[in-house]
């Protein structure tokens, strides 16, 4: 089913390595395998795709050389940094070397954030140097966070970019409180969304258990919403398959209007 979407995005993904000149920070959570640029490229030949949003890994703490490395040899990419409040000064420029929003975390699970990641808080005291360089700001937070947090969000002076399509819970099902939160903020256009289903079904071998989320994102708010990939599917296993998670959306999406808009259009204001 997957076919060439004219200037299409891959919303989320990230690169590591080659080691050897890129070396990750000593200060990290977790060491993947390499990920190169290379990699990445055939990725989009493969699903179809034109473009493709980089997200700079909490690994490599507040090393951007990477990111920023590949923006500079590949202009049909886009990257997301990640800064602390403190480091706000280098937000200057940014754009204009292909980043589009800086990523922040608030996660309920135990542990909290990753080493390397900001948080919210670092987020609120940003917000306004972000919508000056014309960033917007991506969060990486669950359902179980999203009740406590949303009024904080809705007050942001910039728009949001919520990843990992909220980090739903499919046990809990469609009605449980963070998800409907996460809906209300994408259907008032407070939020937008990732769709990228495979994360919150984890240790479950139907996908289908994520369409039913999915579909209720596409009726709240379909002009806010974009798909990525999340190659190279860190800790998981087994890894998915991109190519067939792209079907997947296409598929639930259930027409052409859509699959156009969230795969181009859509992307195309958020990061072109």
């Amino acid at each position: 089913m997957s076919t060439l979407v004219t200037q299409g995005w891959d919303c989320h993904a990230h690169l590591f390595g080659p080691y050897a000149q890129y070396p990750l920070g000593e200060d990290r959570s977790y060491t993947p395998p390499e990920a190169v640029q290379a990699d990445y490229l055939a990725l989009l030949q493969r699903l179809g795709l034109s473009h493709g949003v980089l997200v700079h890994p909490s690994a490599y703490g507040e090393d951007h050389s990477l990111l920023l490395d590949t923006l500079a040899a590949l202009p049909q990419l886009r990257g997301v940094v990640v800064l602390r409040a403190e480091a706000a000064g280098r937000l200057a420029g940014l754009r204009a070397r292909g980043v589009r929003a800086a990523r922040f975390s608030q996660r309920s699970a135990a542990g909290g954030n990753f080493a390397g990641s900001a948080s919210l808080q670092d987020l609120e005291q940003m917000a306004g140097a972000l919508a000056e360089e014309g960033l917007h700001a991506e969060l990486w937070t669950d359902c179980q966070a999203l009740p406590e947090i949303a009024p904080r969000l809705r007050a942001l002076p910039v728009p949001l970019v919520i990843d990992h399509m909220g980090g739903f819970d499919a046990a809990a099902g469609v009605n449980e409180p963070g998800f409907r939160q996460l809906l209300a903020l994408l259907e008032q256009g407070k939020a937008w969304v990732k769709l990228c289903a495979y994360r919150n079904v984890l240790g479950d071998a139907d996908l289908e258990r994520a369409r039913p989320f999915h579909e209720l994102m596409l009726q709240a708010n379909p002009e806010q919403l974009v798909w990525g990939s999340d190659w190279p599917h860190l800790r998981v296993n087994p890894v998915p398959d991109a190519l067939q998670l792209l079907d997947s959306f296409k598929e639930w999406a259930g027409s052409e209007a859509l699959v156009r808009k969230v795969l181009q259009d859509n992307p195309g204001r958020l990061y072109g």
